[in-house]
């Protein structure tokens, strides 16, 4: 699955044009390495978002299509929430 879908999915970032904006801008990375919108990800890879000051990292636990609201926290793992 590429980045931007997954962080849409996920609802770490709401819609996927910011999220798209995010990842070629250069504010993202996969397991250490600057990411683009259209990386592919799957179970295991760290991923890191930066925002302003602001650095979020998490695991991804599982990659799917689609999921409910309710069960979007379970596609990841937060590792570090840093401001």
């Amino acid at each position: 699955m590429r980045l931007d879908k997954f962080l849409k999915v996920s609802r770490i970032i709401k819609r996927r044009t910011v999220a798209n904006e995010a990842c070629d801008s250069g504010r993202a990375q996969i397991n250490g390495r600057q990411a683009k919108a259209g990386a592919q990800v799957k179970e295991g890879d760290k991923v890191t978002l930066f925002f302003g000051d602001k650095k979020f990292s998490f695991k991804i636990l599982q990659v799917n299509e689609s999921v409910k609201k309710q069960d979007c926290a379970d596609m990841y793992e937060v590792l570090d929430d840093e401001v």
